[in-house]
């Protein structure tokens, strides 16, 4: 296993299209309040490290910018990173699950369907772009950005196969520490 400088990555708080179900992937809807506040209470968390890294790392989409904007105000320098995009869903971005699985004329059950998507990305393009952005991470940092960017980052970082960092949590307003 690679060892990387440490990350402290935040996903976004809950969007409008989380309520509705809806997989956004790289389209974007707005943070909802509770989504407000989960990104102002993950500031109070990163408030109380006593080395904080003095760089933020943000996916240049709204819902993002805006969780980076709330949660490290107090971090000088924030920098839009596009490799921590959201995985693309393709023609899937803004369906939902009981949408998706008409489409298909299956379930939408587990994780690996995310590589599926037509016109999407498959698990090892955006595993190739994480790892880009990975190899380039010379100091300690805070990384904003999406679910499944964020179990692909911390699989990578943890030595994870594809199975089992699908396994990982990826909850909305946490901030996971490797």
């Amino acid at each position: 296993m690679h060892l990387y400088p440490e990350p402290y990555i935040l996903r976004h708080g809950e969007m409008l299209w989380n309520q509705q179900g809806r997989f956004q992937g790289q389209k974007n809807s707005p943070l909802t309040d509770k989504g407000r506040r989960q990104a102002m209470a993950q500031g109070e968390v990163l408030r109380s490290v006593k080395c904080l890294p003095r760089i933020v790392f943000v996916s240049p989409l709204g819902r993002t910018l805006t969780t980076a904007n709330l949660a490290a105000p107090f971090i000088e320098t924030h920098v839009k990173e596009p490799r921590l995009l959201e995985i693309n869903f393709g023609a899937w971005e803004g369906a939902t699950r009981e949408e998706i699985s008409q489409t298909i004329k299956a379930p939408v059950q587990g994780s690996d369907w995310f590589f599926k998507s037509p016109g999407g990305e498959s698990f090892q393009m955006i595993s190739t772009r994480v790892m880009s952005f990975l190899k380039e991470l010379e100091d300690p940092a805070i990384i904003v950005t999406h679910a499944v960017t964020s179990k692909v980052l911390r699989g990578i970082c943890l030595g994870l196969d594809q199975a089992d960092l699908l396994k990982l949590p990826a909850e909305q307003g946490c901030i996971y520490n490797l």
